[in-house]
């Protein structure tokens, strides 16, 4: 009974009253502390969460509407959408051998671009960067991607940005390589619709060494022709160095006074992404590259990044699609603002640690003061 007593007694200590009135004002300096740190959490990470969301969500319905004016395009051209590869009907799926195709390609990772998606992807990938309101962006496209071109359209517009695009004509299997509808006819279609009001600066074959000599001499020639028609700078340079310093030159004299802020590498064009293996190496996404091929064998992609320009690599889409929570091969196409990608949006800003590091200090803190009390 004794030891029970000594127990009893043990347990219920007496603390004294000055130390009491500390325990109680401690309570509420945390009280008041959760109630600043909800605040400030409502005014600040949530804000631009919500910005960067309507942003992601607007280049989406563009890019949405975008798919529906290419079908209406489509039809004009009394053309026929092939169902048994083109699932979703969009227009952007090309044929399995043309004479302006230049190489293999994946079917369904063509598919899998037309998700208008994409265009919220890439509204939070140069989010990233820190690009804003206005700035530049020099894009190097291939014609085997034009869902991927549409989508970064769709984000510069939404963003409010320059886009400097470069865009060679041939393209891979499935890609923009119907001589019928090619990238032109899609620029077209999308310009006079008044989606879009930007023009690329300047085309190329593409293809081996950018002068499509693994594409058919008559799909060389329809393309120059078509190329010729359309008043747009045509480069046809064999070799890797002058022909990177040719598209080099050409960013920046329609760039001018400003600064280009960020390069977007869409395909595996040889121009913009060289001849050296380590290419293979990047991930797709926003990269850092830390190494650097000799210059005779680095492309576009690489003399931008040793420049300290931001790269946003497209390319290995089922592992861009794995990283960032898109789906692969989607039928029917997911609806705008609807998917993982979104998520990203919501996820809580750096301002969020660095609040939620000193909220959780000053706890620790006080919580060790008050058991120093007891």
């Amino acid at each position: 009974m004794r030891i029970f007593g000594l127990s009893l007694i043990a347990r219920k200590r007496i603390i004294p009253k000055e130390n009491a009135g500390k325990r109680q004002r401690i309570i509420l300096i945390l009280f008041v502390l959760s109630f600043l740190f909800f605040a400030l959490v409502k005014l600040l990470p949530v804000k631009k969460g919500e910005i960067l969301f309507k942003e992601m969500l607007s280049a989406s319905r563009t890019m949405e509407e975008s798919i529906a004016v290419l079908r209406e395009c489509y039809k004009e051209k009394e053309l026929i959408l092939d169902k048994t590869s083109d699932l979703n009907q969009t227009g952007l799926i090309g044929l399995e051998s043309s004479s302006i195709t230049t190489s293999l390609g994946s079917l369904e990772a063509k598919r899998t671009t037309t998700n208008p998606n994409f265009a919220a992807l890439l509204v939070f990938l140069l989010n990233k960067t820190g690009i804003r309101k206005g700035d530049t962006v020099a894009v190097g496209a291939s014609g085997s991607f034009p869902a991927l071109i549409i989508a970064v359209l769709s984000a510069a517009k939404a963003m409010d940005l320059k886009p400097l695009v470069i865009c060679s004509l041939g393209a891979s299997q499935w890609g923009a390589n119907n001589p019928d509808f090619f990238w032109l006819d899609i620029q077209n279609c999308l310009l006079k619709a008044g989606i879009f009001d930007t023009r690329p600066i300047g085309f190329s074959l593409g293809g081996e060494k950018d002068t499509g000599e693994d594409m058919s001499s008559e799909g060389r020639s329809f393309l120059k022709e078509e190329t010729r028609e359309s008043g747009i700078l045509f480069i046809q340079e064999p070799d890797l160095e002058r022909n990177v310093k040719a598209r080099i030159r050409l960013y920046e004299e329609y760039a001018g006074k400003d600064r280009i802020k960020t390069f977007i590498n869409i395909g595996g064009g040889w121009s913009n992404i060289g001849e050296d293996s380590k290419i293979l190496e990047l991930k797709p996404g926003l990269v850092r590259v830390r190494q650097f091929p000799q210059v005779g064998k680095r492309g576009v992609l690489y003399e931008m990044a040793s420049r300290k320009i931001p790269v946003v690599h497209l390319l290995f889409i089922k592992g861009l699609v794995l990283r960032y929570g898109l789906e692969w091969d989607p039928v029917p196409l997911p609806q705008a603002g609807k998917g993982k990608i979104y998520q990203f949006a919501r996820e809580k800003q750096p301002a969020f640690l660095i609040l939620s590091a000193f909220y959780f200090l000053f706890v620790i803190l006080a919580l060790i003061f008050r058991n120093r009390l007891e």
